[in-house]
């Protein structure tokens, strides 16, 4: 349903209910997802960002509902990532005379994706462009989250337009953080974040410093994805600049396999040595885990603790993909432990103590290695590890 924002500002993008992968099925996406699209009425007609091919049809279709595409002279996109620009060929041909606005990294990759004439003009930080009473002011953020991004400020209406940026995946019946629930909504928008938005951190404050620095008066934030943040705006703006800090709660995460079960019985008692000394802590079976949830968790917590049977000399490859994203992800401010079961040559604790040390994690104490199925002397030094991975999250 067509929503108008302020006086002739609408959005007309699309709810998708049924998007569970995202990023190919790099991104899990429980709650769907939705692409925001905005139409600007003014003396010049202008819309900002478009959605992901499927949907194409249904953008047109709102459009027309409020004017000819046509009669389009701007089609702004922000971010050249299909899932923001798949409709732009069909946006185009309807809106022939519409001039495309990009950044100039924008125009190189909308180029290489689709390899269309279009009318393109580059707009950098400071670039204006009226449309009648309403202004549209542009401002770069590369890497907020690739290359080509940029921000469109609406003057005249107070509504930042970011993109990516302060974006959530959650398919709702409503447009608006007031009409949501606001515990769902955070969850959602921690684990854009953490997924996303992580590596860019120090980027990501710079820009937030920048874009507060403007003074700009901001009545809404209307992300690509998810709700539109109108009551207390810039509360996910100061969220985001929290976030971009890296300083995690005093909290632990456990994630491990196991084959026969001697692993896991190790990482329960982990987590009671844990919870005996105070520190709450989440755990994790990567067989049957969502990997974005689990990434979602170790962000918020100051240790990860990983353990895996030794398998081929090695992990098992569950435990894979989290130890890539860890390296990925440059997760800061963590400390982190490993734990593991075995029958014959057990590396797999020497495995990931090494990869945490390049991923920047420091060990908080010695892993534990339990041949076969751990004894009470195994599962007590587990425990201790819990309590000394304990004492370290809660140190000074």
């Amino acid at each position: 349903m067509i929503t108008e924002l302020a006086k002739g500002v609408y959005w007309v993008g699309v709810v998708d209910w049924d998007l569970r992968h995202f990023h190919g099925h790099e991104l899990s996406t429980h709650r769907g997802s939705t692409y925001n699209a905005y139409l600007v009425l003014d003396e010049k007609a202008a819309l900002i960002d478009t959605v992901w091919s499927p949907f194409a049809e249904q953008l047109l279709s709102n459009v027309r509902e409020l004017c000819d595409p046509a009669k389009l002279d701007y089609v702004v996109a922000n971010h050249a990532e299909v899932d923001h620009s798949g409709a732009l060929p069909a946006v185009m041909r309807a809106a022939p005379q519409a001039t495309l606005v990009v950044s100039p990294r924008g125009r190189e990759s909308l180029e290489g994706h689709y390899h269309e004439p279009w009318s393109f003009r580059t707009v950098r930080t400071g670039d204006r462009l009226s449309l009648g009473a309403v202004e549209l002011a542009f401002l770069e953020a590369p890497m907020l989250h690739w290359p080509d991004s940029m921000f469109t400020y609406l003057a005249g209406r107070a509504i930042l337009m970011p993109n990516d940026a302060f974006g959530q995946h959650y398919a709702t019946a409503y447009r608006f953080n007031d009409q949501v629930d606001r515990e769902e909504l955070y969850e959602e928008a921690r684990k854009y974040y953490a997924n996303i938005l992580t590596p860019f951190g120090k980027l990501v404050a710079k820009k937030i410093d920048e874009l507060l620095a403007l003074g700009l008066p901001i009545e809404m934030i209307a992300p690509s994805h998810g709700v539109i943040w109108r009551q207390d705006p810039l509360q996910i703006v100061h969220q985001y600049r929290e976030w971009a800090a890296q300083k995690p709660e005093p909290r632990a995460t456990i994630v491990f396999d196991t084959m026969w079960e001697a692993t896991r019985r190790m990482a329960e008692a982990i987590g009671r040595g844990l919870g005996a000394a105070g520190v709450p802590y989440r755990l994790f079976h990567m067989a049957v885990s969502d990997r974005n949830d689990v990434l979602t968790e170790i962000f918020r917590s100051r240790a990860v603790i990983l353990g895996s049977p030794t398998l081929n000399n090695g992990v098992l490859p569950t435990l894979a993909p989290i130890l890539e994203d860890l390296r990925g992800l440059k997760f800061q401010n963590k400390i982190g432990a490993a734990f593991g079961s075995y029958g014959w040559s057990g590396e797999s604790v020497k495995r990931i103590e090494e990869h945490l040390e390049r991923c920047g994690i420091p060990l908080a104490a010695p892993g534990v290695a339990a041949k076969w199925q751990p004894g009470p002397a195994d599962l007590q030094k587990c425990e201790e590890l819990g309590r000394a991975v304990a004492a370290a999250v809660l140190a000074p």
